[in-house]
């Protein structure tokens, strides 16, 4: 593991203690509601995989290590709404606050203001934080692999068939990979970023899609920039991706996300 996400899941383990100490887990429980409505996700991207549609995830974020600041004047609602509005599949925000300066509250605002699935995105290491995203109203969250043993994943894994959660398995080379496909969850992503370095390669998905069993729905994460990124990944069979920073940098989040749905 390297410095930078050593060191991030370390800031995380003391943010848990500390909201443990001010909300216990047995607390955090009873915060569930029956109410929360359930957005299915898990359903839908298999299906579009099946029918050969593009799904896209789009990922909202104020800032990442890798790129620093990338919107000053950040709200995130009305970002949603333009995501929704567009076209976009789902939508993935960053709940992280030390190094991506995301906040849990916009979960649930979001939730509220739209009408499609909300994954929660940030580095989830305690089962804590499965219980804490019912509570603000994802409906999908992210085991990252190489932060997880395979008992944590497996756990997490209950926990969230528990709570009614849809996940994605976030792999980034062949080990983990292989380690994805013994969990026997139907959704794996596929960082194109190295979290050890944070570099980018945006044919990571494409290499590693040919050791992956047909029996599960792969997304492309991290580095889509084009309709021709788009259409390199169809053609090998993949049809759902979660992009964030291509659309955030973009002149006109609606113009562009069409642009890569190739409807405008």
């Amino acid at each position: 593991m390297s410095n930078i996400l050593k060191k991030i899941c370390e800031d995380k383990t003391k943010e848990i203690d500390s909201l443990k100490d001010k909300c216990s887990l047995r607390t955090l429980k009873k915060l569930i509601s029956d109410k929360i409505e359930k957005r299915n996700f898990k359903n839908r991207i298999i299906e579009s995989t099946n029918n050969k549609n593009n799904f896209i995830i789009g990922e909202i974020k104020k800032a990442s290590p890798s790129a620093g600041e990338i919107i000053k004047d950040y709200d995130p609602l009305d970002i949603a709404k333009t995501y929704e509005n567009a076209g976009i599949g789902a939508i993935s925000i960053l709940t992280e606050s030390n190094y991506f300066d995301g906040e849990i509250d916009h979960l649930s605002l979001i939730k509220q203001n739209t009408g499609i699935p909300i994954l929660r995105k940030d580095f989830i290491i305690d089962e804590y934080q499965i219980y804490e995203s019912k509570v603000y109203q994802a409906d999908i969250i992210l085991l990252i692999i190489s932060i997880l043993s395979d008992y944590e994943l497996r756990r997490f894994l209950d926990i969230s068939k528990e709570l009614k959660l849809d996940v994605i398995i976030e792999t980034h080379d062949e080990e983990e990979v292989k380690r994805a496909m013994k969990l026997d969850y139907p959704i794996i992503g596929i960082n194109n970023r190295n979290l050890k370095n944070l570099k980018t390669n945006v044919k990571n998905s494409a290499n590693l899609f040919t050791s992956i069993s047909k029996d599960f729905t792969v997304i492309a994460e991290s580095g889509i920039k084009s309709l021709s990124d788009i259409e390199m990944y169809n053609q090998l069979g993949i049809f759902n991706f979660l992009i964030g920073e291509s659309i955030l940098r973009s002149n006109n989040y609606a113009t562009f996300i069409k642009k890569l749905l190739n409807n405008g």
